[in-house]
């Protein structure tokens, strides 16, 4: 073990104990192979591993002997689809490997962890939502719904791609440079994901304030700020918004909208309090003033 830390330190060291944890969990019989009579290794032997894997059985040995190797994305995955690792497990064998791009772990694979609606909903009559690192929409409470009818799929592409009269941002320069720049700071770790390159194409072609924003190559991480949020029934309330990272979901987030006085929480408490007949009466007027052909 000494040899090991000297040469390759103690991400090595946790490198090779974690393969063989993991090799020593899996049969041969789960891999279609002969159990034998003669098998001393629990599990797999380094040597089925490596073919499996197609890789060399020297390069496998040295790399479970933490040895200073420099392992590619293409062994690693090869080498993880052989000892079935998850999408967590995968994530923590790229660290330990110190490649500079780890996989993030998909909320398709985990999903939406089960008590975070019912935070959600606690949070009402605070407006609260839980968005993606590309700010898709994952879960939100009644209070957001009321507040934000029309953020049902991807926050940026609505804010970007909706009329500034009927945003439900009010259309803040700094605002919205941080929003791209949160993007593109995610970016950097999906830039091959097929997902990300629709939103980000789609918004470049639909958007020219993205597209400009997007070419700045800003990056930023979310903070807590203080918000303009409008609706047409009730007009425009200035809240705290506070962002809470969801490490359980790589990238996600929850976004919290607190009122910043007694005036401003009235006004959003007035929203819920009115009938579905009356928000839709609001829109209709607005549509009336804004959108009818002159």
């Amino acid at each position: 073990m000494r040899d090991v830390v000297g040469v390759g330190g103690a991400k090595r060291v946790q490198l090779a104990e974690f393969l063989k944890s993991r090799r020593a969990r899996i049969g041969p019989e789960d891999v279609g192979l002969p159990v034998g009579v003669r098998r001393r290794t629990p599990g797999l032997r380094r040597e089925e591993v490596a073919e499996l894997s197609g890789i060399g059985i020297t390069w496998y040995t040295w790399l479970e002997q933490g040895r200073p190797i420099k392992a590619s994305v293409q062994v690693l995955d090869a080498v993880s689809r052989t000892l079935r690792l998850d999408a967590a497990e995968r994530a923590h064998l790229y660290r330990l490997a110190d490649l500079p791009t780890v996989p993030a772990v998909a909320v398709a694979e985990v999903g939406i962890p089960p008590g975070v609606p019912q935070i959600l909903e606690q949070l009402d009559p605070l407006p609260a939502v839980v968005v993606s690192p590309k700010f898709d929409v994952l879960a939100r409470n009644r209070a957001y719904r009321t507040l934000f009818p029309c953020f049902t799929d991807n926050v940026l592409r609505r804010v970007f791609t909706t009329l500034d009269c009927c945003n439900p941002y009010a259309h803040n320069a700094d605002d919205l440079r941080r929003m791209v720049a949160y993007l593109r700071g995610a970016h950097a770790k999906h830039a091959d994901d097929p997902a990300w390159q629709r939103l980000v194409n789609g918004l470049y072609t639909d958007s020219p304030a993205f597209a400009t924003l997007w070419a700045s190559n800003d990056v930023a991480v979310p903070i807590s700020l203080v918000k303009e949020a409008r609706h047409v029934a009730i007009g425009s309330i200035t809240m705290h918004l506070t962002n809470l990272s969801l490490p359980l979901i790589d990238g996600a987030w929850m976004q919290v909208f607190t009122p910043v006085d007694e005036s401003q929480q009235a006004r959003l408490t007035s929203l819920p309090a009115m009938s579905e007949e009356e928000r839709r009466a609001a829109w209709a007027d607005h549509v009336a003033q804004w959108h009818s052909a002159r």
